[in-house]
């Protein structure tokens, strides 16, 4: 059977796990209080920092889940979203608005890659 490989492993929860192919992300979060497209601009840099430490990388996205604290940052958010991700590489995606667990949180990105 093949192990389950976790990435920054704490009490409560790992970033990453790495099983089968695939590595499945934590929800990445930036600086909370910021604004919207800094907070995603540090999401996406732990995004970045999380898939690499997994042996892949942001063109090998399956699947993104982003949930945002107001629905009114959608396009804040989807400008840096959109600079980030490489043309071509865009994987499905969903986003919805929902009460975050941290104060001042605006973003919260789920993803799911598969490994290099």
């Amino acid at each position: 059977m093949a192990e389950i490989r976790r990435i920054e492993t704490g009490q409560r929860m790992s970033q990453a796990a790495v099983y089968g192919g695939l590595v499945w992300l934590a929800g990445q979060c930036g600086s909370a209080g910021e604004s919207i497209a800094s907070q995603t601009q540090e999401s996406l840099a732990s995004v970045e920092r999380l898939l690499a430490e997994a042996g892949s990388d942001k063109t090998r996205i399956v699947n993104t889940t982003i949930w945002l604290a107001n629905m009114d940052d959608y396009d804040e958010m989807n400008a840096v979203w959109d600079a980030w991700v490489p043309e071509g590489f865009a994987s499905p995606r969903a986003c919805g608005e929902s009460r975050l667990g941290g104060i001042g949180w605006g973003i919260e990105i789920i993803c799911v890659a598969a490994t290099s």
